[in-house]
């Protein structure tokens, strides 16, 4: 039996990844963020989760991708060190204001889940013409 007891060094390890990979649920779905062009694009590793457990919602900016995986153990198999995520873990993003929700895409492919999330039309640079001589309005 093992007996737990206080330990500084572990509570500040605990305290860092916490820090670094956000809150424990969140410890099993490490992500990328980049911005591509005109869209943001979020890579979450979910390695072993299958396509029909994995799900990927927007709602009041809230990006929020819930996935289930669950270790193939046998009958009558004893885990002895179980270091891989196993359950159902859920990360939240915050969306900005900027960004389409209505066009966001994802696709899955080799334990990646890849979301892209476009720039929305106002968002996006657009070239303002100057103009000169009788078109000039100075001042009104």
């Amino acid at each position: 039996m093992l007996l737990d007891r206080f330990d500084p060094f572990l509570a500040e390890f605990d305290r860092l990844t916490t820090r670094a990979l956000g809150t424990p649920e969140a410890a099993g779905m490490p992500m990328d963020v980049i911005r591509q062009g005109d869209e943001l694009i979020v890579r979450f590793d979910l390695p072993g989760v299958p396509t029909d457990k994995i799900s990927l919602t927007v709602e009041n900016h809230t990006l929020t991708v819930t996935a289930e995986r669950h270790a193939p153990y046998g009958e009558g198999e004893q885990v002895l060190v179980q270091e891989r995520f196993d359950g159902t873990m859920t990360r939240r993003l915050r969306v900005p204001d900027w960004v389409d929700g209505e066009r966001v895409s994802a696709d899955y492919a080799d334990g990646v889940l890849c979301v892209r999330l476009p720039l929305a039309e106002q968002a996006k640079p657009r070239r303002v013409e100057i103009r000169t001589g009788d078109q000039a309005q100075i001042g009104s």
